[in-house]
């Protein structure tokens, strides 16, 4: 489940940028110039031929990388290019499916235009990122983009030391910790992660899971009882005992309910 430790140390990375509009090139450019002192753009390019050329002849550390393009897709390039050994920041238009393979991925991207802030952090993480995490990242993206049986994906964890990556299905429950969260996993174990509540409350709401109070989440999968005393808990398989709001206790019954009729 562990896989990869992490680096951490600030470096000059030579960057490549490619993309098939010649004024989105040229703005990515002038950011990282004015807003990123650490990158050095060693090469621009335009598309998947080009900038397959582009990144054997510069051995970048670092590409910033449209997802489509005229003649194919960013990771199209990547294909040519494995085993990957540099970093990637995408560059999308909005796409709901491929941003949340991006955020279960715990990888990358910049919206369209692209904002200042967003790219300084996502060059700052780039640069603390070990190779061997990102290529688990890279893979986990992949996997995400070709299931169709959604419930068999994987959630990439980030914690302060390792990168985990999880079933979904194995979550019990997440609680929230501040800026961090407690992940609870089927085999007793717990998981510290370097995110809030709410980025799990987005990516697993479509699997199972649901905000019972403002420090919980959880997969109703292994709910195995509702008890009203003491304004309201649900009991967890393990029996974990997870309070329920009171704004959140008829949702929960009525939930209750449409299962029961299913």
């Amino acid at each position: 489940m562990t896989i990869f430790k992490k680096k951490y140390g600030l470096n000059m990375l030579r960057t490549v940028i490619i993309d098939d509009e010649a004024h989105m090139r040229q703005t990515l450019e002038n950011l990282v110039h004015q807003y990123c002192p650490n990158v050095e753009v060693v090469a621009k390019a335009d598309g998947v031929e080009s900038g397959e050329l582009a990144i054997r002849r510069t051995h970048p550390d670092l590409a910033l990388l449209d997802i489509r393009m005229e003649d194919g897709t960013g990771f199209d390039l990547l294909k040519k290019l494995d085993p990957i050994d540099f970093k990637v920041i995408f560059i999308t238009a909005y796409d709901e499916f491929a941003i949340r393979a991006f955020r279960f991925s715990a990888l990358d991207y910049l919206l369209k235009p692209v904002d200042p802030d967003e790219l300084i952090d996502a060059v700052r993480k780039a640069d603390a990122t070990f190779q061997g995490d990102f290529n688990t990242q890279l893979d986990a993206l992949s996997e995400h983009l070709k299931l169709q049986d959604k419930t068999a994906r994987k959630l990439i964890v980030k914690t302060s030391d390792f990168i985990h990556l999880l079933c979904i299905q194995d979550i019990f429950f997440c609680e929230s910790d501040g800026s961090y969260t407690n992940i609870y996993l089927a085999d007793g174990s717990k998981i510290t992660a370097s995110a809030i509540l709410r980025d799990y409350e987005d990516m697993l709401a479509d699997y199972g899971f649901f905000r019972v109070h403002k420090s919980y989440l959880i997969n109703v999968r292994y709910i195995q009882k509702f008890e009203r005393a003491d304004g309201g808990y649900v009991i967890i398989k393990g029996d974990h005992k997870v309070p329920v709001a009171s704004r959140k206790k008829e949702m929960l019954l009525e939930m209750f309910d449409r299962l029961a009729n299913i």
